[in-house]
Protein backbone atom coordinates (compact mmCIF):
# COMPACT_ATOMS: atom_id res chain seq x y z
CA UNK A 1 0.00 0.00 0.00
CA UNK A 2 1.57 3.42 -1.26
CA UNK A 3 0.61 6.76 0.82
CA UNK A 4 0.64 9.92 -0.98
CA UNK A 5 -0.19 13.81 0.07
CA UNK A 6 -2.17 16.07 -1.96
CA UNK A 7 -3.29 19.32 -1.70
CA UNK A 8 -7.08 19.54 -2.10
CA UNK A 9 -9.21 22.43 -4.17
CA UNK A 10 -12.17 21.35 -6.32
CA UNK A 11 -15.88 20.87 -5.08
CA UNK A 12 -15.49 17.23 -5.37
CA UNK A 13 -12.07 16.54 -3.36
CA UNK A 14 -13.43 18.61 -1.05
CA UNK A 15 -16.58 16.41 -0.40
CA UNK A 16 -14.45 14.15 0.44
CA UNK A 17 -13.31 15.52 2.71
CA UNK A 18 -16.40 16.00 4.30
CA UNK A 19 -17.33 12.22 4.06
CA UNK A 20 -14.05 11.78 5.93
CA UNK A 21 -15.08 14.01 8.92
CA UNK A 22 -18.10 11.65 9.38
CA UNK A 23 -15.88 8.93 10.05
CA UNK A 24 -13.94 10.82 12.32
CA UNK A 25 -16.19 12.52 14.15
CA UNK A 26 -19.50 10.64 14.58
CA UNK A 27 -22.39 11.11 15.63
CA UNK A 28 -23.45 14.92 14.55
CA UNK A 29 -23.59 16.26 11.54
CA UNK A 30 -23.90 20.46 12.54
CA UNK A 31 -20.28 19.91 13.43
CA UNK A 32 -19.07 19.42 10.25
CA UNK A 33 -17.46 21.42 8.21
CA UNK A 34 -19.03 21.67 4.53
CA UNK A 35 -17.43 21.73 1.25
CA UNK A 36 -18.21 24.79 0.27
CA UNK A 37 -16.58 26.40 3.07
CA UNK A 38 -13.39 24.59 2.66
CA UNK A 39 -13.59 26.05 -0.96
CA UNK A 40 -13.98 29.63 0.14
CA UNK A 41 -11.20 29.25 2.69
CA UNK A 42 -8.80 27.61 0.28
CA UNK A 43 -9.61 31.14 -2.72
CA UNK A 44 -8.68 32.97 0.21
CA UNK A 45 -5.48 31.39 1.21
CA UNK A 46 -6.55 28.59 3.00
CA UNK A 47 -5.15 25.09 3.04
CA UNK A 48 -6.32 21.89 2.55
CA UNK A 49 -3.98 18.99 2.54
CA UNK A 50 -5.19 14.85 2.44
CA UNK A 51 -3.67 11.65 2.78
CA UNK A 52 -4.74 9.19 0.47
CA UNK A 53 -4.07 5.09 0.64
CA UNK A 54 -3.24 3.54 -2.88
CA UNK A 55 -3.04 -0.10 -3.42
CA UNK A 56 0.66 -0.53 -4.95
CA UNK A 57 0.01 -0.88 -8.65
CA UNK A 58 -3.72 0.14 -8.99
CA UNK A 59 -4.79 3.27 -11.04
CA UNK A 60 -4.87 6.83 -9.22
CA UNK A 61 -9.10 6.43 -8.91
CA UNK A 62 -9.03 3.66 -6.49
CA UNK A 63 -6.50 5.48 -3.68
CA UNK A 64 -9.01 6.22 -0.92
CA UNK A 65 -8.90 9.68 1.65
CA UNK A 66 -7.63 8.30 5.29
CA UNK A 67 -6.68 11.99 6.71
CA UNK A 68 -6.68 15.49 6.13
CA UNK A 69 -5.55 18.79 7.56
CA UNK A 70 -7.59 22.01 7.50
CA UNK A 71 -6.95 25.49 7.96
CA UNK A 72 -6.99 29.41 6.96
CA UNK A 73 -5.37 32.89 7.67
CA UNK A 74 -6.23 34.67 10.71
CA UNK A 75 -4.66 37.94 12.45
CA UNK A 76 -3.12 37.81 15.75
CA UNK A 77 -2.44 41.28 18.03
CA UNK A 78 1.06 42.40 18.73
CA UNK A 79 2.44 45.36 20.19
CA UNK A 80 3.36 46.96 16.73
CA UNK A 81 -0.21 46.34 15.43
CA UNK A 82 -2.09 43.00 14.05
CA UNK A 83 -0.12 39.86 12.14
CA UNK A 84 -0.58 37.29 9.85
CA UNK A 85 -0.80 33.70 11.02
CA UNK A 86 -2.20 30.69 9.91
CA UNK A 87 -5.13 29.00 12.07
CA UNK A 88 -5.02 25.05 12.14
CA UNK A 89 -8.97 23.98 12.23
CA UNK A 90 -9.03 20.48 12.08
CA UNK A 91 -6.93 17.45 11.33
CA UNK A 92 -8.28 14.15 11.12
CA UNK A 93 -7.19 10.33 11.12
CA UNK A 94 -9.11 7.37 10.13
CA UNK A 95 -9.77 5.86 13.56
CA UNK A 96 -7.91 2.23 12.22
CA UNK A 97 -5.27 4.51 11.04
CA UNK A 98 -4.02 6.56 13.87
CA UNK A 99 -0.48 6.14 15.76
CA UNK A 100 1.05 5.80 12.25
CA UNK A 101 2.77 8.90 11.44
CA UNK A 102 0.23 10.29 9.06
CA UNK A 103 -0.75 13.34 11.39
CA UNK A 104 2.98 13.97 11.45
CA UNK A 105 3.19 13.89 7.78
CA UNK A 106 0.02 15.94 7.26
CA UNK A 107 1.27 18.46 10.08
CA UNK A 108 4.92 18.33 8.15
CA UNK A 109 3.26 19.73 4.82
CA UNK A 110 0.91 22.22 6.21
CA UNK A 111 4.29 23.80 7.94
CA UNK A 112 6.19 23.45 4.37
CA UNK A 113 3.06 25.15 2.46
CA UNK A 114 2.15 28.04 5.22
CA UNK A 115 6.08 29.00 5.52
CA UNK A 116 6.10 29.05 1.61
CA UNK A 117 3.10 31.82 2.38
CA UNK A 118 5.39 33.99 4.32
CA UNK A 119 3.92 32.94 7.50
CA UNK A 120 5.87 32.07 10.83
CA UNK A 121 2.88 31.33 13.44
CA UNK A 122 0.51 29.06 13.21
CA UNK A 123 -2.00 27.96 15.64
CA UNK A 124 -4.84 25.20 16.48
CA UNK A 125 -7.07 23.92 19.39
CA UNK A 126 -7.04 20.56 21.24
CA UNK A 127 -8.05 18.50 24.25
CA UNK A 128 -5.30 18.98 26.70
CA UNK A 129 -6.15 15.66 28.14
CA UNK A 130 -5.57 14.11 25.15
CA UNK A 131 -2.58 11.89 25.43
CA UNK A 132 -2.11 11.01 21.56
CA UNK A 133 -2.88 14.80 20.36
CA UNK A 134 -0.36 16.20 23.41
CA UNK A 135 2.31 13.50 22.09
CA UNK A 136 1.95 14.75 18.77
CA UNK A 137 1.38 18.25 18.89
CA UNK A 138 4.41 19.14 21.53
CA UNK A 139 6.74 16.22 21.62
CA UNK A 140 6.69 15.32 18.12
CA UNK A 141 6.03 18.93 16.21
CA UNK A 142 7.44 21.12 19.17
CA UNK A 143 4.59 23.27 19.27
CA UNK A 144 4.33 24.96 22.76
CA UNK A 145 1.48 26.60 24.75
CA UNK A 146 0.91 29.20 27.85
CA UNK A 147 -3.11 29.49 26.20
CA UNK A 148 -5.91 27.68 28.21
CA UNK A 149 -9.64 28.49 26.79
CA UNK A 150 -12.40 27.13 29.24
CA UNK A 151 -15.42 25.52 26.77
CA UNK A 152 -13.93 27.10 24.00
CA UNK A 153 -16.33 26.10 21.67
CA UNK A 154 -18.96 25.62 23.99
CA UNK A 155 -21.09 21.79 24.61
CA UNK A 156 -20.46 20.28 21.53
CA UNK A 157 -22.49 16.97 20.03
CA UNK A 158 -20.18 14.67 18.31
CA UNK A 159 -19.35 11.26 19.54
CA UNK A 160 -15.71 12.58 20.29
CA UNK A 161 -16.75 15.16 22.43
CA UNK A 162 -20.37 14.83 23.91
CA UNK A 163 -20.55 15.43 27.35
CA UNK A 164 -17.57 17.45 28.80
CA UNK A 165 -16.81 20.90 28.26
CA UNK A 166 -14.74 21.50 25.18
CA UNK A 167 -11.81 23.24 27.35
CA UNK A 168 -8.87 23.56 24.50
CA UNK A 169 -5.00 23.74 24.90
CA UNK A 170 -4.08 26.77 22.11
CA UNK A 171 -1.00 25.87 20.84
CA UNK A 172 1.80 28.11 18.93
CA UNK A 173 3.72 26.70 16.33
CA UNK A 174 6.60 29.36 15.57
CA UNK A 175 7.34 27.84 11.96
CA UNK A 176 10.55 29.24 11.57
CA UNK A 177 12.29 28.33 14.82
CA UNK A 178 15.13 26.77 15.20
CA UNK A 179 13.25 24.25 17.80
CA UNK A 180 10.60 23.36 15.59
CA UNK A 181 13.13 22.73 12.56
CA UNK A 182 14.68 20.22 14.98
CA UNK A 183 11.74 18.45 15.93
CA UNK A 184 10.40 18.42 12.04
CA UNK A 185 14.22 17.17 10.67
CA UNK A 186 14.98 13.55 10.15
CA UNK A 187 17.12 12.73 13.41
CA UNK A 188 15.57 11.18 16.28
CA UNK A 189 15.03 12.28 19.02
CA UNK A 190 15.68 10.54 22.13
CA UNK A 191 12.74 9.75 24.40
CA UNK A 192 11.81 11.91 27.10
CA UNK A 193 11.87 10.42 30.37
CA UNK A 194 10.43 11.46 33.56
CA UNK A 195 12.91 10.01 35.89
CA UNK A 196 15.16 12.71 34.33
CA UNK A 197 13.33 15.39 34.72
CA UNK A 198 12.89 14.55 38.35
CA UNK A 199 16.49 14.33 39.02
CA UNK A 200 16.50 18.22 37.67
CA UNK A 201 14.03 18.26 40.79
CA UNK A 202 11.21 18.90 38.72
CA UNK A 203 7.80 18.22 40.73
CA UNK A 204 4.88 16.29 39.46
CA UNK A 205 2.13 18.87 40.97
CA UNK A 206 -0.74 16.53 40.76
CA UNK A 207 0.67 12.82 41.24
CA UNK A 208 -2.24 10.61 40.82
CA UNK A 209 -3.86 7.27 42.71
CA UNK A 210 -5.63 4.49 40.71
CA UNK A 211 -8.95 3.28 41.94
CA UNK A 212 -10.25 -0.47 42.10
CA UNK A 213 -10.96 -0.42 38.29
CA UNK A 214 -7.39 0.59 36.94
CA UNK A 215 -8.71 4.58 36.47
CA UNK A 216 -5.82 7.35 37.36
CA UNK A 217 -7.88 9.82 40.03
CA UNK A 218 -6.62 13.35 40.12
CA UNK A 219 -5.59 15.06 44.14
CA UNK A 220 -7.90 17.52 45.08
CA UNK A 221 -6.22 20.81 43.84
CA UNK A 222 -5.46 23.15 46.37
CA UNK A 223 -2.98 20.40 47.32
CA UNK A 224 -1.30 20.97 44.00
CA UNK A 225 -0.36 24.41 44.04
CA UNK A 226 2.79 24.94 42.63
CA UNK A 227 6.23 26.11 43.52
CA UNK A 228 6.08 28.84 41.59
CA UNK A 229 10.00 29.57 41.62
CA UNK A 230 10.92 26.22 40.43
CA UNK A 231 12.09 26.46 36.86
CA UNK A 232 10.62 22.97 35.53
CA UNK A 233 7.53 21.31 36.83
CA UNK A 234 5.31 18.44 35.35
CA UNK A 235 1.49 18.31 35.33
CA UNK A 236 0.15 14.78 35.03
CA UNK A 237 -3.32 13.46 32.82
CA UNK A 238 -4.54 10.12 31.88
CA UNK A 239 -2.26 8.04 29.48
CA UNK A 240 -5.94 7.20 28.13
CA UNK A 241 -8.56 10.24 28.96
CA UNK A 242 -11.35 8.15 26.15
CA UNK A 243 -11.45 5.03 28.60
CA UNK A 244 -11.62 6.83 31.84
CA UNK A 245 -14.69 9.13 30.22
CA UNK A 246 -16.57 6.08 28.49
CA UNK A 247 -15.48 4.12 32.11
CA UNK A 248 -16.50 7.12 34.80
CA UNK A 249 -18.03 10.31 33.45
CA UNK A 250 -18.28 12.14 36.85
CA UNK A 251 -14.38 11.17 37.32
CA UNK A 252 -13.51 12.44 33.50
CA UNK A 253 -15.50 15.92 35.14
CA UNK A 254 -13.10 15.68 37.87
CA UNK A 255 -10.05 15.38 35.90
CA UNK A 256 -11.28 18.29 33.31
CA UNK A 257 -11.97 20.51 36.21
CA UNK A 258 -8.59 20.08 38.05
CA UNK A 259 -6.47 20.17 35.36
CA UNK A 260 -8.04 23.35 34.26
CA UNK A 261 -7.56 25.23 37.38
CA UNK A 262 -4.07 23.84 37.44
CA UNK A 263 -3.03 24.71 34.07
CA UNK A 264 -4.70 28.45 34.43
CA UNK A 265 -2.84 29.11 37.62
CA UNK A 266 0.81 27.52 35.74
CA UNK A 267 0.17 30.20 32.80
CA UNK A 268 -0.93 32.73 35.03
CA UNK A 269 2.29 32.70 36.45
CA UNK A 270 4.31 32.72 33.33
CA UNK A 271 5.13 28.89 32.91
CA UNK A 272 4.54 27.66 29.18
CA UNK A 273 3.91 23.77 27.93
CA UNK A 274 7.65 22.70 26.34
CA UNK A 275 7.62 19.08 26.26
CA UNK A 276 5.54 15.73 26.82
CA UNK A 277 6.68 12.47 28.16
CA UNK A 278 4.83 9.28 27.58
CA UNK A 279 4.99 6.00 29.52
CA UNK A 280 3.92 3.09 28.14
CA UNK A 281 2.39 0.31 30.55
CA UNK A 282 -0.09 -1.08 32.16
CA UNK A 283 -1.33 1.75 33.30
CA UNK A 284 0.09 4.11 31.11
CA UNK A 285 1.26 7.48 31.96
CA UNK A 286 1.30 10.62 30.77
CA UNK A 287 3.10 14.44 31.55
CA UNK A 288 3.48 17.31 30.36
CA UNK A 289 6.45 19.30 30.90
CA UNK A 290 6.42 22.67 31.78
CA UNK A 291 9.30 25.70 31.76
CA UNK A 292 9.48 29.07 33.43
CA UNK A 293 10.22 31.88 30.99
CA UNK A 294 11.68 29.45 28.04
CA UNK A 295 11.96 31.50 24.97
CA UNK A 296 10.23 29.37 21.88
CA UNK A 297 13.21 29.78 19.55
Amino acid sequence: METFLKILDTPEELTLVEDLQRQVWTGSETDIVPMHMMLAAVHSGGLVVAAFEQPEGAPASEARMVGFVFGFPGIYTTPDGPRLKHCSHQMGVLPGLRDQGLGFQLKRAQWQLVRKQGIDRITWTFDPLLSRNAHLNINRLGAVCSTYHVSFYGMMRDGLNAGLDSDRFEVDWWVNSRRVNRRLSKRARPELKRADFEAALAEVLNPVSFNELGLPVPPEFPNSIPKYQESLCLVEIPGDFNAVKAADLGLAQAWRSQTRDLFTELFANGYLVTDFIFEPGQPSRSFYVLSHGESTL
